[in-house]
């Protein structure tokens, strides 16, 4: 996948564990994504075994293959190559990404968390890719999100970088237009697809309003 096709493929930002959520399971909730409008997947899983992690992985890394959606790795670099995935995204406390691209040469993409302007350039100078700024709003799907850092600052982020910026942190369908106008090129969301009671409908929706704003 080369760097202009996942570029614009940011939109509806997909981040999702491997457990079963209201009775559905992962995979399924993935091609329910997909089928609504979900542009991105970051497997994200912090408890399971790997080897049911590299199981479900697999399997999700196929799914998002057949529809030509880029399918990401939280923190685990060696998981992201076993995988086989097209990017890894990596947190403040996590392998550098200049480190990252050591191991993952050039064959993905690196993304990297930032929840402040301090945190974005230096996510900046270690050749990151793709920032994710947040938590923009209150969230309770992460538990080390920290406060709330308002659109405001994908804002001020833009003001001295043009790379993509995904948002996110209790992002809804009802907040996220004020994040893409902030300058953000796509949302990062958990329960806003995972915790709905049609995840296709909700990525749908979430579609719907994004590309509004982004057409804008």
């Amino acid at each position: 996948m080369d760097n202009l096709t996942w570029k614009n493929k940011l939109a509806v930002y997909l981040v999702i564990g491997i457990e079963e959520v209201n009775g559905r399971s992962a995979l399924e909730t993935v091609r329910l994504a997909i089928d609504g409008g979900a542009t991105a997947v970051q497997l994200r899983e912090k408890h399971a075994p790997l080897r049911h992690v590299l199981e479900t992985g697999k399997k999700m890394r196929e799914l998002c293959r057949k529809h030509d959606v880029p399918f990401i790795v939280n923190d685990r670099v060696d998981v992201a190559i076993l995988l086989d995935a097209d990017g890894v995204h990596v947190g403040q406390d996590d392998l550098p990404a200049s480190e990252v691209r050591k191991l993952a040469k050039e064959r993905m993409f690196v993304g990297v968390s930032a929840s402040s302007v301090e945190e974005a350039r230096w996510a900046l100078a270690q050749g990151a890719d793709y920032l994710g700024v947040g938590a923009i709003y209150a969230t309770g799907s992460k538990s080390d999100a920290g406060d709330p850092v308002t659109p405001a600052l994908i804002g001020e982020i833009r003001t001295f970088s043009d790379i993509p910026i995904v948002g996110i942190g209790g992002i809804t369908v009802d907040n996220c237009s004020e994040v893409i106008k902030q300058g953000a090129d796509g949302v990062a969301v958990i329960s806003a697809i995972v915790g709905q009671p049609n995840p296709k409908q909700a990525a749908a929706r979430l579609h719907e309003v994004i590309t509004a704003c982004i057409v804008k």
